[in-house]
């Protein structure tokens, strides 16, 4: 048959089919797929969709609680809360264009104090934590801002200003080292267990008892729900939830007794710290620092200001009662006592002849302090004068057992209290195996030795302790073996005054002290504080309470001596102790004993604290 020109076409092969046919399968498929998600997305989907598209006309505004109020023993406000005016930026409302977002950045920058760079790394550092939520600039924005942001919005969108709640201290800067600092927590404190729950831009505790007792003081953030159009410009308010404040907290603290030893510490002039603690369940009723600081300052504080009291050397945020480390001097030996007593190196009877001078060996010759000698003297009255011979003799025959160091351990020296309070130190109790390592490692030129321990007997040499650690130390003495375990909380409260929890922690040990010892120790602390003769009888002779007490004059060069008194009142059964140091206060009669005379005053009612007057004894 024959076929035209044009009706001559060439036969498909099998593999172009099998291609045609591939590619029309997988044509197929895609089809189907993209049916499918269509399908997906308008029909089962479409409902939940739809509810987002409507959120996107809503916003949520987080609300922040007031925390709670922190009061006195007697319900005294120490530290509430005021209404202040945050400027926050929100970073979706800004101006898309760079340029354009630049100089309005730099206009805000221009009118709050802030320069770009400022701005630009307050909001990377909040935007890393949270995108979503406006970025605070400045707290404590005044009102003629606020009225001019106000009536210029249209040059500042993404500015709003919101009503925040910031720390009020109507005491000044009263205990102003127990209360610490609250701050905006930040991505390392978000990660920690304790903050677990706890969202961008909150409030919480930095220090002190804010930081301790946070989880009952911050309450917790409500919310506003507002509907916006799409240029997020506010419409309305759909539905508000209200935060929870926090709950209060009452402290153990006697405001009066507080502002007593701060005004007695501060007059001197000098540095230091003091402690009035219960002497049974370890209830602290003052604490005090100096040089201190105004908490009010550490609101909002600038960068500048920060690193300003953080470098200042004399070192106003430490609080000198829990972490000053110092030498105790003579206020040691009543701890020596207790395990000298315990290991059977003295009896509270025995004589020991105080002939002014104590032999170290190698021609080394120590003393009294003013080469006082005081002859046959026991215990009692070794305390009462303060013989250093009687002192080191017993050192030296504890210098092979450490029973010193043991029991001056037990009592609470060279370790933490367990108050609730942050940044405590444990100090240093120099042991054998202590200087034996620092010997190895070439950081000290020579191992230790027995005058190691006679220096220690009576509070010298490496010895480092602060305050709290010796009010418990005599607290522990006094009521006869129960190692209290210190605390500023007294119980956490709600807003209506009822309470949730009560603080009261148990002893944190109980160790063995016989009556014996205990009478012997405090006899001559009292013979010591207010017989004539006594170290600190021009101080406490004259004081209408019974008291027993001990003066220290620690070596701490290259510093000025430094002054120490501990003492319990009132004696025989005492309820308090009193512990005060002051840097380059010199003898302890002289500078500490009169601030603890002042504390004690106010504690029992202004009693007469007037000093008998006279030289002050050396020690």
């Amino acid at each position: 048959m024959y076929l035209r020109s044009d009706e001559r076409r060439p036969q498909m092969t099998t593999g172009f089919a099998l291609r045609v046919a591939v590619l029309g399968g997988i044509s197929v498929a895609l089809f189907a797929v993209i049916f499918f998600r269509l399908w997906f997305l308008q029909v089962l989907s479409g409902d939940e969709y739809l509810a987002e598209a409507n959120n996107n006309r809503t916003r949520e505004v987080r609300v922040l609680p007031p925390r709670g109020e922190i009061l006195d023993r007697d319900g005294e406000l120490l530290v509430s809360n005021r209404t202040s005016l945050a400027l926050q930026v929100d970073v979706e409302e800004l101006p898309s264009d760079l340029r354009q977002r630049r100089l309005e950045l730099a206009r805000i920058g221009r009118l709050i104090g802030l320069s770009l760079t400022e701005i630009r790394h307050t909001m990377r550092e909040e935007l890393i934590v949270d995108r979503t939520s406006p970025v605070t600039l400045k707290s404590n924005v005044p009102h003629e801002l606020v009225y001019y942001f106000a009536e210029n919005g249209d040059r500042f969108p993404g500015v709003t200003v919101e009503p925040v709640f910031v720390r009020r201290y109507p005491q000044g800067t009263l205990a102003a080292h127990l209360f610490g600092t609250v701050g905006e927590i930040n991505p390392g404190q978000l990660r920690q267990a304790r903050n677990r729950g706890i969202e961008p831009g909150f409030i919480i505790g930095q220090d002190g008892v804010e930081y301790s007792y946070d989880q009952f003081l911050r309450g917790t953030a409500g919310s506003t729900r507002i509907q916006v159009d799409s240029l997020g410009n506010t419409l309305g308010e759909l539905n508000r939830v209200e935060p929870e404040p926090g709950d209060n907290l009452r402290l153990t603290i006697d405001s009066d007794v507080q502002a007593a030893g701060e005004a007695a510490l501060g007059g001197t002039g000098l540095y230091g710290g003091f402690v009035a603690m219960d002497v049974d369940d370890g209830a602290i009723i003052g604490m005090g620092s100096t040089p201190s600081f105004d908490p009010a300052d550490l609101i909002e504080p600038t960068q500048a200001e920060v690193e300003t009291l953080y470098q200042d050397e004399s070192a106003p945020l430490l609080n000198r009662a829990i972490a000053g480390l110092y030498p105790t001097g003579s206020t040691f030996k009543p701890i020596t006592s207790v395990a000298a007593l315990a290991s059977g190196a003295v009896t509270p009877e025995e004589i020991i002849y105080d002939d002014g001078a104590f032999d170290l060996g190698g021609g080394n010759i120590i003393g009294n302090a003013g080469g006082a000698a005081y002859g046959s003297i026991a215990m009692e009255y070794a305390l009462q004068v303060s013989s250093d011979v009687y002192y080191y003799t017993l050192g030296d025959r504890m210098s092979d057992g450490q029973a010193l160091q043991r029991w001056a351990r037990r009592l609470g020296i060279g370790r933490e209290t367990g108050i609730d309070l942050p940044s405590e130190a444990e100090g240093l109790l120099p042991t054998p195996r202590w200087r034996e390592r620092l010997y190895r490692q070439d950081l000290t030129d020579r191992p230790w030795s027995s005058g190691d321990n006679v220096n220690l007997s009576v509070g010298q040499g490496d010895l480092q302790a602060n305050p709290l650690q010796m009010a418990v130390a005599y607290a522990t003495i006094a009521n006869g073996g129960e190692v209290p375990t210190p605390h500023v909380g007294l119980r956490i409260e709600d807003a209506a005054g009822r309470l949730v929890q009560e603080v009261a922690p148990p002893p944190a040990r109980t160790i063995p002290i016989d009556p014996v010892w205990r009478n012997v120790i405090l006899d001559g602390l009292h013979a010591a504080a207010q017989s004539p003769g006594g170290t600190s009888y021009n101080v406490f002779g004259g004081f209408d309470v019974p008291v027993a007490g001990k003066t220290g004059t620690a070596e701490r060069p290259p510093y000025g001596d430094q002054s120490w008194y501990v003492v319990l009142a009132p004696y025989p059964n005492p309820e308090i102790v009193v512990a005060v140091t002051a840097e380059q206060g010199g003898f302890g009669a002289d500078t500490a004993a009169p601030i603890a005379a002042t504390i004690l005053s106010e504690y029992f009612g202004g009693v007469d604290a007037d000093p008998v007057g006279g030289a002050s004894a050396p020690d």
